[in-house]
């Protein structure tokens, strides 16, 4: 089954790493954030990858013709190119597709020119900028029995900011920055599910936004599912969001499930 991650966007709201790389480039522990997002997949057994490139594409191309490069020590005799020795055997056993797919698309342009590289009738799709520890299997499943064109997992991110409860002028109760489980209105996390017919939703031009048109469709006609994830999730959208998943690689991150 394949995995369709959407790299194409701009990522204006982190320049500060965006304006030299992709976002999904940005890095995480020394390793792209795209490549954690892989990893989460790859430890529930899905290795076969579609990369919907945009903005900065190339970096994403280098990154994985040069794989062995950049995640091994190797011995190179610079009198004899050919004779290269790699110290490191390489874990990941992933099939990779790289799909040029314009700086100016919008998601659901870019899914719809990557349908000619999904096979099965069911493939997964994520955003190249948020962590989590989804159980896919268990994603996968939910979506099996609903018997619906697509799945979408909801998320209850952290809150920016300490709630204050206030009587009057007193506040009564001050709330660190903490999940709110209880929310009423969970946001979109990604970690989609779709069977193709998903592609009969999006048009075939280079303004078809994902999240508008063809969600709309979709859940006008009752084909849209929601997957209830009460556990670990966060993007990687601001400067803050980009040094806090770095404080939290080193503690053990809640996205990490390899070994």
């Amino acid at each position: 089954m394949k995995v369709v991650i959407l790299c194409g966007g701009m990522g204006t709201r982190l320049r500060e790493e965006t304006e030299f790389k992709p976002k999904p480039m940005v890095e995480i522990g020394g390793k792209p954030i795209l490549w954690h997002i892989m990893k989460i997949y790859s430890h529930y057994g899905f290795n076969e990858f579609v990369l919907a490139l945009g903005y900065k594409g190339s970096f994403i191309r280098d990154y994985f013709l040069n794989y062995k490069y950049y995640n091994s020590d190797f011995t190179i005799d610079i009198g004899n190119d050919s004779s290269k020795v790699f110290h490191d055997g390489i874990q990941e056993d992933w099939k990779v597709t790289l799909v040029d797919t314009g700086d100016e698309a919008m998601t659901g342009y870019r899914l719809k020119i990557c349908e000619k590289y999904i096979s099965d009738d069911t493939f997964m799709l994520t955003y190249g900028d948020a962590v989590s520890d989804v159980n896919i299997h268990q994603l996968l499943d939910f979506h099996k029995k609903q018997n619906t064109v697509g799945t979408v997992s909801g998320v209850y991110p952290s809150s920016r900011f300490g709630d204050l409860e206030v009587s009057g002028n007193k506040i009564t109760n001050f709330k660190e920055k903490l999940i709110d489980l209880n929310s009423k209105n969970p946001i979109n996390g990604g970690f989609f599910v779709f069977n193709k017919g998903i592609f009969d939703y999006i048009d075939n031009d280079l303004s078809c936004d994902l999240e508008k048109l063809p969600m709309s469709k979709l859940t006008s006609e009752g084909q849209l599912s929601f997957y209830d994830h009460k556990g670990y999730w966060q993007c990687m959208d601001t400067y803050r969001d980009f040094i806090n998943l770095n404080n939290e690689w080193k503690n053990n991150p809640k996205w990490k499930l390899w070994v």
